[in-house]
């Protein structure tokens, strides 16, 4: 699977650098955006975190408004000096990349940093409420407490928002609002398509942590842990608005490091979400991806994926 990325991304590149050359004679760099940062954001939920805006090329020069994509971990996504592990997903210039072939729309990216709390922000409170106590018992401990996630979705959806589509040129309807994120990050993209499922319209969730506890303890989860946590994510998603007639979600993992765990999951969540409606097509994608790993590395290499799925133009 890493040989069929590698030859996909060779093939944007060679796109992407044609596209540069046509007509000009000389390779140029094209410009990848503008970055405005907000350090230490407040709020009445959540502890304060910086808030990194990417606005697209060509923002600054019209009046067009964009679709947002909001993404947590912010500080992984355009900086590898800021990174958690020195690899940035180099979000602009992805999005630049496939909005220069014409094969997604432009979009502003919305980045929100993690925090000490990140796990617990990160936690399904729906779901961890619908766990038997002995499996609640081992997420609460191996993450140092209770979920803190409808908080930290209130603070997105009550908070930034609102800020984001009062100061830039957005298109803030459900249809032109994605979120997105990676491991836990992926879990809390998904309960904010159920909580919220008339303000996202589509999330994009990669290496999905399906075990729910700690990344040290994913091994010691009972054998059946994949029913039990497939049982209590069926239950919330009973409870949910989330529509897969008007919500479009897309799923995947690998299979090394932490992801070697999470095929058995990935498989009795496909059950789940088929039995709620869930096809793959359009509307709904759940990939494999074989021998990649659990860093930013793999899913920087992979990222041109979900975003064709999230910023797909309405021609295609």
């Amino acid at each position: 699977m890493m040989r069929w990325i590698g030859l996909f991304a060779l093939w944007l590149s060679a796109l992407w650098l044609n596209a540069l050359c046509a007509g000009t004679g000389n390779a140029q760099t094209p410009s990848t955006g503008r970055i405005v940062t907000i350090a230490d954001m407040p709020s009445a939920f959540v502890a304060p975190r910086t808030i990194t805006i990417w606005l697209p090329p060509g923002y600054d020069a019209g009046a067009r408004r964009y679709p947002v994509l909001y993404m947590h971990d912010g500080q992984n996504l355009f900086d590898a000096t800021a990174a958690n592990f020195g690899v940035e997903w180099g979000m602009d210039e992805a999005v630049a990349r496939l909005s220069m072939l014409r094969a997604g729309r432009p979009a502003i990216i919305v980045g929100m940093a993690s925090t000490d709390a990140r796990y617990r922000e990160y936690m399904p409170k729906g779901v961890y409420d619908r766990l038997p106590a002995a499996y609640a018992r081992m997420v609460r401990d191996s993450h140092g407490g209770e979920p803190l996630s409808d908080a930290y979705l209130r603070f997105i959806v009550e908070e930034l928002k609102p800020r984001i589509d009062r100061d830039y040129r957005t298109l803030p309807g459900r249809d032109d609002t994605a979120i997105m994120g990676s491991s836990m990050g992926g879990l809390i993209s998904l309960y904010a398509l159920g909580r919220y499922p008339h303000i996202f319209g589509q999330a994009a969730a990669l290496s999905v942590h399906w075990p729910l506890v700690g990344a040290g303890v994913a091994g010691d989860v009972p054998a059946d842990a994949p029913a039990i946590v497939a049982a209590a994510f069926s239950a919330w998603l009973q409870d949910s608005g989330v529509d897969p007639a008007v919500n479009r979600l897309y799923i995947d993992h690998g299979t090394a490091t932490l992801d070697r765990y999470y095929p058995p999951f990935a498989r009795a969540m496909e059950s789940v979400l088929a039995r709620r409606g869930w096809r793959i097509g359009p509307a709904f994608q759940s990939r494999t991806f074989t021998g990649t790993a659990h860093d930013e590395r793999a899913w920087s290499e992979r990222v041109d994926i979900p975003l064709l799925f999230l910023l797909a133009r309405p021609d295609r």
